[in-house]
């Protein structure tokens, strides 16, 4: 919106205004670049330019159904289905009539969950005890465990001694997505209502600034941001309280950070593949955040399922608390479950993380990462995690790129299609397909900055760190220079352009419901 205002006061704008319209163009402002310089347009999602100033949209009905339930839940992951799961469990014994509503991107539950995980069954068995007889699909003991640092020739192997966390007796191999599946069926049987295919896209609130509930999203607009004949509106759960489970870098979540501010006691939240941790306020007015969307991650035993999962239970546990609070039950505002947070911190799973709070920053230290793997084992195996201060990060994800001049090329050896392969026949395997005439649901804040900043400066990095081959830099059609395109049909999902841009330009939202990966328990 600011962006959109910014280019509507400036008179360059004006002057190109019909051939935005006309020629699907958007002019560049005249204080930074050249008047006679054009951007092709590329961002036609109404979050970044709105309905309600698009000729396209008058007239279409924008009303919206709403359902009220007591607990609504975003994102059926470990954290969302074990939240939901222990309500009903507790509603069941105290005989009380609790709707619980879960709300999953992904057409089938389970689909959008990647990870050969180790698990830790430790969450699981408090929630299910009959996890076996029920048919959990925890079907590999580890058996044996190896250790060992990789380089160019040679693998280094490093002991794992009693204690260290790298120590995986008592752990099950399992495919996530079949996890997922399986507790997707037992939330059923216990009376969730769950609704795969539907993603939420918004978060509501109460005039006195609670949280409200959620919208999911619209269905049914054209990839140029116009209302097919087939659109349809989303529909608005409001609820006591909602459970935000959206795993990493969820889009709901960050809105909420910026909010309520609930990252002003903490590190910025630093990332890696199957790394995310640095925990922030956990509450709020309405809602709560559990999982990995504020990071639970435990770095050294490499694992975080177990620990969402706690998250999640100790979650409903709270809630259940406030939901048949006689004192509360009349109340029509959200409700602040600042329960929970405290419950957190007199759980195991605080005691876990707060012991190994240091080892992540203390790769990124002076130390480096085999100063970091010896701080660990010295303070993790010795004093227990006892260490006397906290590490800090230092800065975000998206600071820590250099300049291109600053960088040497790597040349890459082409994928053999034996061992390495080549980018797209990988994506395949992920089954993801999204509807491709629908708007690019990867947004640029503004669309001149790919070009002029990210290529001109970090030699456009949105083609590198994207796993998916979404964004390309393309020759543009008359004249020099490139185009940035984004073949959003690609998007896996992963969010690593949301958090990785240099110019943190990239706001990830959710596509239309159903849309994205197929993994199939990959």
């Amino acid at each position: 919106m600011q962006v959109l205002l910014a280019r509507l006061a400036c008179p360059v704008y004006q002057c190109f205004h019909a051939i935005k319209i006309k020629k699907n163009y958007l002019p560049l402002c005249a204080t930074r670049w050249s008047s006679t310089s054009v951007v092709p347009r590329i961002t036609t999602h109404y979050t970044v330019y709105p309905r309600d100033q698009d000729k396209r949209w008058e007239g279409v009905n924008m009303e919206r159904f709403a359902e009220e339930a007591d607990v609504v839940i975003v994102g059926a992951g470990p954290a969302g289905l074990s939240a939901a799961a222990r309500l009903k469990q507790l509603a069941a014994q105290h005989e009380k009539d609790i709707r619980v509503c879960l709300v999953e991107k992904a057409a089938q539950i389970g689909a959008h969950t990647l990870s050969g995980a180790c698990l830790d069954p430790r969450a699981l068995q408090e929630l299910f005890p009959d996890w076996k007889e029920k048919g959990a699909p925890l079907n590999t003991p580890v058996t044996e465990d190896r250790f060992g640092i990789l380089t160019e020739k040679y693998r280094i192997p490093v002991p794992i001694l009693p204690g260290l966390p790298m120590n995986n007796h008592g752990n099950y191999i399992v495919r996530l997505g079949h996890l997922v599946s399986w507790m997707g069926e037992q939330a059923e049987a216990l009376g969730v209502e769950v609704y795969p295919g539907y993603a939420a896209a918004e978060v509501l609130f109460h005039e006195d600034g609670s949280v409200k509930g959620i919208a999911t999203n619209d269905v049914g607009i054209q990839k140029d941001g116009a209302p097919k004949t087939t659109f349809e509106r989303g529909l608005e759960l409001h609820a006591k309280v909602t459970i935000f489970a959206e795993g990493c870098h969820g889009h709901l979540a960050k809105q909420l950070y910026r909010k309520f501010d609930l990252r002003a006691n903490c590190e910025p939240q630093t990332y890696g593949i199957g790394l995310k941790e640095c925990i922030p306020k956990l509450t709020f007015p309405g809602g709560l955040l559990i999982g990995c969307s504020p990071g639970f991650m435990n770095v050294p035993k490499i694992k975080g399922t177990h620990t969402a999962m706690k998250s999640g239970i100790l979650a409903a546990e709270s809630i259940f608390n406030q939901l048949t609070n006689e004192n509360l039950q009349s109340k029509t505002i959200g409700l602040d479950v600042t329960e929970y947070e405290d419950n957190l911190k007199k759980s195991w799973v605080w005691k876990e993380l707060y012991a190994v709070r240091n080892i992540r920053p203390s790769c990124h230290s002076i130390l480096g990462v085999y100063g970091g793997m010896i701080y660990t084992g010295i303070f993790y195996w010795i004093f227990r995690g006892m260490e006397p201060w906290t590490l800090k990060h230092k800065g975000s994800d998206s600071d820590k790129l250099k300049p291109a001049k600053d960088c040497t090329p790597i040349e890459y050896p082409k994928p053999d299609g034996q061992i390495s392969f080549d980018l797209l026949s990988s994506v395949a395997l992920s089954g993801t397909n999204h509807e491709h005439d629908q708007p690019a649901h990867l947004t640029l804040k503004d669309d001149s900055v790919p070009v002029n900043r990210n290529l001109s400066i970090y030699d456009g990095p949105e083609q590198r760190f994207c796993p998916a081959g979404v964004y390309e830099f393309v020759p543009v059609e008359q004249g020099d220079g490139f185009r940035l395109q984004i073949n959003a049909q690609n998007c896996v999902h992963c969010k690593t352009c949301d958090i990785k841009d240099p110019s943190q330009n990239i706001n990830w939202v959710v596509p239309e419901g159903g849309g994205g990966p197929a993994y199939n328990g990959m």
